[in-house]
């Protein structure tokens, strides 16, 4: 796979990313639920910390460490991508890194996240999440797929 090829993969999942964030924060109130599925819900809220709101001590200073560390990451793993040579691995590194500039972009405008597909079963509430946080979630699934499939021997 061309070069190329890999940054029209993860620009066109930084664009999904911003559209449908954008389209959420245009027609959603803030902390407004509106049922959408048995088990998700659309629910607009901000997030200054990381997955699941880990480190979000409410400091724009703090934001700003974790969109350092973010970019720091997305160079390593970029790094990571242009030495792979299965596809597989691949398809997660450009889901991360897609998902990771998605947040990344989305945090350097305010100092947060833009969060609104709240997941629950019946009234035990599990995360807050975008389609960065997806993508990211489904690139690492296969990645750890990929290395227990090469451990393995399967």
């Amino acid at each position: 796979m061309s070069k190329l090829n890999l940054i029209i993969y993860i620009a066109l999942l930084v664009i999904i990313d911003y559209l449908i964030k954008g389209y959420a924060s245009a027609h959603l109130n803030p902390f407004e639920t509106i049922q959408f599925l048995p088990f998700l819900n659309f629910y607009l809220t901000s997030n200054t910390g990381i997955a699941f709101s880990m480190f979000d001590f409410g400091s724009g200073l703090s934001s700003y460490i974790l969109l350092i560390i973010a970019v720091a990451i997305v160079i390593f793993l970029i790094q990571q991508l242009l030495n792979e040579t299965r596809k597989l691995s691949r398809a997660g590194f450009i889901l991360i890194i897609g998902g990771a500039l998605g947040n990344i972009i989305d945090r350097a405008g305010d100092g947060a996240v833009t969060d609104f597909l709240h997941f629950y079963i019946n009234n035990f509430s599990f995360f807050i999440f975008n389609p960065a946080d997806a993508f990211i979630t489904i690139g690492a699934l296969i990645l750890i797929f990929t290395e227990f499939r090469k451990t393995s021997n399967v």
